[in-house]
């Protein structure tokens, strides 16, 4: 069975630190792009970050530069967003996704979602 379960939002006050985890398992995780994606009620989904599998290089909204960073460790078959001095604007429904092969910015080209953590940033 193929799973995607990220975990480790909250409610976290501005300036705040949340560290969300992403466990995979049914797929071959290294062989897999790993995206992290949110989305606020009444807004699209976005992509906030995508690592590459063969490189671990990562890409990243301009809004959450230099505040989250995205990691993964294959080893584990767990993919990770520290996300760091968190703003209201942050909060929304995380959920990470895997798409085989390099990252993509379409949404439609990811093969495999979980079903989200809710990250709430108060102020």
């Amino acid at each position: 069975e193929v799973q995607l379960q990220a975990s480790g939002g909250g409610l976290v006050q501005a300036g705040g630190s949340l560290r969300l985890s992403c466990a995979a398992s049914g797929f071959n995780f290294d062989e897999y792009a790993i995206g992290w994606f949110r989305q606020a009620p009444g807004k699209k989904r976005e992509r906030v970050s995508c690592t590459e599998t063969e490189d671990g290089s990562t890409h990243y909204v301009d809004s959450i530069k230099g505040r989250f960073t995205a990691l993964r460790d294959n080893s584990r078959n767990t993919a990770y967003l520290q996300m760091n001095n968190l703003q209201p604007d942050d909060t929304a429904k995380y959920y990470c996704a895997a798409e085989r092969g390099w990252c993509s910015s379409s949404e439609s080209m990811y093969n495999f979602w979980g079903r989200g953590t809710l990250v709430t940033v108060s102020s």
